[in-house]
């Protein structure tokens, strides 16, 4: 698996729109200013995001970009798989079916499709809220 910039970005865009949810519909200007990332390349992935219905958006004067659900009800896999062509670890396994013509003479393709099922399932157990307060990854204190 390979998460490209595209899905690494739409990551951190939707942590700064939690982040700010409180105020409302936000330009991509102020998150291109917060995010350090492109107008262009921001205008690419808010399209991906909201053609998934992931984000809503308004226009005029008071207009931007906002989550539509609460950060604890995405996950990181809703939000990679609106963005990344295929997530798998291999170009045979494509939205977790396997797509190859060798796959019934090939003893290596159980082993891609369990890794794909692997890390389809933990990603869609990570929400926006534990990236927001990271309290999923912090060990307990003895």
């Amino acid at each position: 698996m390979n998460v490209t910039s595209k899905g690494r970005y739409a990551l951190r865009i939707m942590i700064d729109l939690a982040q700010h949810s409180d105020e409302g519909f936000i330009s991509l200007k102020t998150v291109s200013d917060r995010t350090q990332l492109s107008m262009k390349y921001l205008e690419m992935i808010v399209g991906n995001l909201k053609k998934a219905e992931l984000v809503s958006s308004t226009r005029g004067k008071e207009g931007g970009y906002k989550l539509v659900k609460l950060p604890e009800e995405y996950t990181v896999g809703e939000i990679l798989r609106c963005m990344e062509d295929n997530l798998a670890p291999v170009a045979c396994i494509k939205e977790g079916e396997i797509q190859c013509d060798r796959s019934g003479g090939c003893l290596t393709v159980p082993m891609w499709k369990e890794l794909d099922d692997i890390t389809n399932a933990y990603l869609d157990t990570v929400t926006l809220k534990d990236l927001l307060t990271g309290e999923k990854w912090r060990k307990p204190l003895d």
